[in-house]
C-alpha cells in the first residue's frame, strides 16, 4: 500500500494533491510538502469517446477488484464475426463450449477460487456501505497481498476481508468503526474474530495504521442528527481542546465525538436527547454521559467560540 507523506510541521498524514498547481498540501496545517507533482495523465486531449479510443496507445488500467486484474481476454456473448454477421448454429455451439472452458480455466487453483469469493463479497460491501471505488480497489490490492503471504489459510474469508477494509478506511481517514463494518460481513464472521484478525494483519504485514480521530466522526453523526454546521464546528473545537488536555486518549472515538456533539448542541440551543445521540453514534447512553461529564468539567467552554 502506498504510504502518504508525513507533514514535517504537524506530523499529520492527511495530505491531498492539488493537480492544478502540481502540489501536495497538508490538509491540517496547509504546508506545501512538494510542488513538483508528476501528471500521470495522457499528454493528448479527446472530446469524444471515438477520439479517445483512437488516441489511446494502451489498454485499460489494472483493476485489482477483478480476479484477472483486467489482463485476460474474454470471448464475448454477441456471437457475431468481425463484420457483424451472425454466426452459424454449429459455430455458435463450438464458441459456447470454448467460452465455458475459458471461464473454468480462470478458477483452476484454490487461490483463484478464494479471490472469486472475496472480491464478490467486497463489491457487495462497498455498495452497501456507499464507499468510493478507490477504497474497493485498495482493499482488493491489500487482500491479494495478504492471500499471497498465506495469512488467509485457516481463517474465514469474510473476517480477513473486513479486517483489510477496516485498515484501508483507517488509513484514509474514513469514519467507519469495526462494529459497523462487521455488520456487513455476514453471519460467518463476528466482530471479536475480525478484531483479532485485524491485529494479526497489522503485525504480520507491518502496516502502520493511524489512531482513529474523533473529529472525523463529527460530520457523519451531525448529519444523522440534523445538526447545524455551527454545532459541528464547535464540537470539533471541543475535541481539539480535549486532545490538547489528553482527555480523550485511550477513549473510543465514537463516544467522544457523540459527547462533543451533545455538548455543542446544548450550548447552541439545538438540544438533542442522549438517546437520539446514542442511536446516531451506535454507543450507549452511559458512554455519552461519562464523556460529556469529562468534557464539561475539564474544558473552559468560554474559550471555545
Amino acid at each position: 500500500m502506498e504510504e502518504k507523506p508525513k507533514c514535517p510541521s504537524c506530523e499529520s498524514k492527511k495530505t491531498e494533491k492539488d493537480h492544478e498547481k502540481g502540489e501536495v498540501v497538508c490538509k491540517k496545517c496547509g504546508l506545501v510538502l512538494t510542488d513538483t507533482v508528476i501528471d500521470e495523465g495522457p499528454e493528448w486531449r479527446a472530446f469524444t469517446s471515438e477520439e479517445r479510443e483512437k488516441k489511446q496507445r494502451t489498454g485499460s488500467a489494472l483493476n485489482h477488484s477483478r480476479i484477472d486484474k483486467n489482463l485476460s481476454t474474454e470471448i464475448d456473448q454477441f456471437n457475431r464475426d468481425a463484420r457483424g454477421t451472425k454466426l452459424k448454429m454449429e459455430t455458435r455451439n463450438r464458441i459456447g463450449g470454448l467460452r465455458r472452458w475459458h471461464k473454468k480455466l480462470i478458477y483452476t487453483d484454490s487461490k483463484a477460487r478464494n479471490l472469486s469469493v472475496a472480491l464478490g463479497q467486497l463489491k457487495r460491501m462497498i455498495s452497501s456501505l456507499r464507499l468510493p471505488r478507490s477504497v474497493q480497489e485498495e482493499t482488493a490490492k491489500l487482500y491479494r497481498e495478504v492471500l499471497d503471504k498465506g495469512l488467509v489459510k485457516g481463517r474465514v474469508i469474510e473476517e480477513v476481508l473486513v479486517a483489510t477494509l477496516y485498515i484501508v478506511c483507517r488509513k484514509r481517514g474514513i469514519p467507519r468503526t469495526l462494529k459497523e463494518l462487521s455488520e456487513y460481513a455476514g453471519s460467518g464472521a463476528s466482530e471479536k474474530a475480525i478484531g483479532r484478525t485485524y491485529r494479526m494483519l497489522k503485525e504480520e504485514m507491518n502496516i502502520d495504521v493511524p489512531l482513529p480521530d474523533p473529529v472525523e466522526f463529527v460530520p457523519k453523526y451531525g448529519a444523522k442528527l440534523d445538526l447545524s454546521g455551527t454545532v459541528q464546528e464547535r464540537a470539533k473545537r471541543i475535541l481539539e481542546k480535549a486532545r490538547e488536555q489528553k482527555l480523550i486518549s485511550g477513549k473510543g472515538p465514537t463516544g467522544a465525538a457523540a459527547a462533543a456533539l451533545y455538548l455543542s448542541a446544548k450550548i447552541e440551543g439545538e438540544k438533542k436527547t442522549q438517546k437520539e445521540v446514542s442511536e446516531a453514534a451506535n454507543v450507549t447512553e452511559v458512554t455519552i454521559r461519562n464523556r460529556y461529564r469529562e468534557l464539561k468539567e475539564n474544558i473552559d467552554l468560554d474559550e471555545i467560540e
